[in-house]
C-alpha cells in the first residue's frame, strides 16, 4: 500500500472491511433502504474518499462497529463516485449534505445524521436501542 492509499484509502479495503458494507451504486438502492428500514434500522455512511477527515470518521466507525447484521443493515457511499446520489438522499430525506456524513433509517425515515467528529458508534447504539 502507497502512502497515498493509506492516507486516503481506496475502495477494495472499504469493501473488506467487518462492517459487512453494502455498496451504495444505484439511485434505485434508496428505495431498498426505505423499505429495509420498516424491517430493522439502515445505516449509511457518506465518504469521500479524497479527504484525510472522512478516512480518519470511517476507520473510527469501522474499529467501533459490533452490530450484529440481523440488528443493523450498512451501507457505504463513495461520495466522488455517487455525488448523484447523495444529492438525492439530501433532497429526499431533507438532510444538509456532508462529508464524512452518517444517516440513520428507520421506518422509511432518516431518523438521525451526523457528520465529521459526531459520528460515534455509541450515539447511535442509543439511537437504534431506543427505536427497536
Amino acid at each position: 500500500m502507497n502512502l497515498f492509499s493509506s492516507l486516503f484509502g481506496n475502495s477494495e479495503e472499504e469493501k473488506s472491511s467487518k462492517v459487512g458494507w453494502r455498496m451504495l451504486i444505484d439511485l434505485g438502492q434508496l428505495n431498498e433502504i426505505v423499505e429495509l428500514s420498516h424491517q430493522q434500522p439502515v445505516l449509511l455512511f457518506k465518504h469521500s474518499t479524497r479527504c484525510s477527515i472522512s478516512r480518519f470518521a470511517l476507520k473510527n466507525f469501522e474499529n467501533e462497529y459490533d452490530f450484529e447484521e440481523n440488528k443493523v443493515k450498512s451501507y457505504y457511499l463513495d461520495l466522488l463516485e455517487y455525488r448523484n446520489i447523495s444529492n438525492e438522499v439530501a433532497t429526499r430525506f431533507d438532510v444538509i449534505h456532508q462529508s464524512p456524513q452518517i444517516l440513520l433509517f428507520y421506518e422509511g425515515k432518516c431518523v438521525y445524521h451526523n457528520s465529521h467528529e459526531g459520528i460515534l458508534i455509541n450515539n447511535i447504539k442509543k439511537i437504534i436501542n431506543s427505536l427497536v
